[in-house]
């Protein structure tokens, strides 16, 4: 115990379907760890998991949009002219790009 950061132990008692609850929501935030959980809990009265893969979308249309630029850039420098389809493709791309950012606000708020 000497070397411990926290020296303090707490202990309650719960009942079988107080237990189970705990564990299905550990679950849910993908923690094993029951000490850490209901500290956190403790401490801050809620945990809250975040979804990021909504991200992924995002960042593989910029990745998209990227390479279209690159490519049209590199036409630009070979043959000195601007496409209108190269412009409309990038205009698309954005487009999708502000919809998604736009989706990720409306369930953040």
């Amino acid at each position: 115990m000497a070397n411990r950061v926290r020296k303090n132990k707490i202990t309650f008692f719960v009942d079988d379907d107080e237990r189970a609850v705990i564990k299905l929501k550990m679950d849910k935030m993908n923690i094993s760890n029951l000490s850490l959980y209901l500290r956190k809990m403790a401490l801050e009265g809620r945990l809250i998991k975040v979804d990021y893969s909504v991200f992924d979308n995002i960042s593989k249309s910029i990745d998209g949009i990227s390479r279209n630029i690159n490519q049209i850039a590199k036409r630009i420098n070979t043959t000195s002219s601007v496409y209108k389809d190269d412009i409309n493709q990038i205009t698309k791309r954005q487009e999708e790009v502000w919809q998604l950012l736009k989706s990720i606000l409306s369930r953040l708020l």
